[in-house]
């Protein structure tokens, strides 16, 4: 049997794209992130999801909310295993700052190997969004599970089905508010679609 796994980015957030918000607290969804999320809560309504998590994060959680309100009976459910990474000293400093860091030079230049200072590597992060996809889906096969979660978080589990080291995972986008579906079970995984943006 098989588990189908929506893997959802949370919606856009007033500092998207200026500073690395990580697990920085606090951190809303902006007016627009709010209008994605409704649009979002509409593309799914007609999807049974039988159940519903979301990383800890307040835009994580918010996008959740607008899901759960579209699906009765629907109650988001916070899990640790599907937060952000843990970008240590770097959260929230300015992108245009972190660009004058060697360190975060060599972030992006070797995903595969590189650890965020006093924070945890793009492989840990990994380890620990796929267990959690993997366990979900094998105690839940035959239903279908929304999860909540980041752009990279979400870049390394659909790495991880598709067998690319951690060093491509900026080959492929996953934007704002978008879906990217899994088939998962004991027979392995694959991926149905990526990034499905929100009309």
């Amino acid at each position: 049997m098989t588990a189908t796994i929506l893997l959802i980015r949370h919606a856009a957030h007033a500092h998207l794209g200026t500073i690395l918000s990580g697990r920085t607290p606090g951190i809303s969804l902006s007016r627009e992130g709010e209008s994605q999320a409704a649009r979002l809560a509409r593309q799914l309504e007609g999807v049974a999801i039988h159940l519903l998590q979301t990383s800890p994060v307040q835009r994580a959680r918010e996008t959740a909310a607008a899901i759960a309100a579209s699906h009765p009976g629907l109650v988001a459910e916070s899990v640790p295993a599907l937060d952000e990474v843990d970008f240590g000293e770097w959260s929230g400093r300015a992108f245009i700052e972190l660009a004058a860091d060697p360190q975060w030079g060599t972030w992006n230049r070797d995903r595969a190997n590189a650890t965020a200072p006093r924070g945890e590597s793009m492989a840990q992060a990994q380890q620990r969004a796929w267990s959690h996809v993997e366990a979900v889906a094998l105690a839940q096969s035959g239903r279908t599970i929304a999860m909540i979660s980041h752009c990279d978080i979400i870049r390394a589990v659909v790495a991880r089905v598709l067998g690319l080291t951690m060093d491509a995972v900026l080959r492929f986008d996953i934007d704002p508010a978008s879906v990217s579906r899994l088939a998962v079970g004991a027979w392995g995984a694959k991926v149905l679609s990526l990034n499905e943006r929100c009309p």
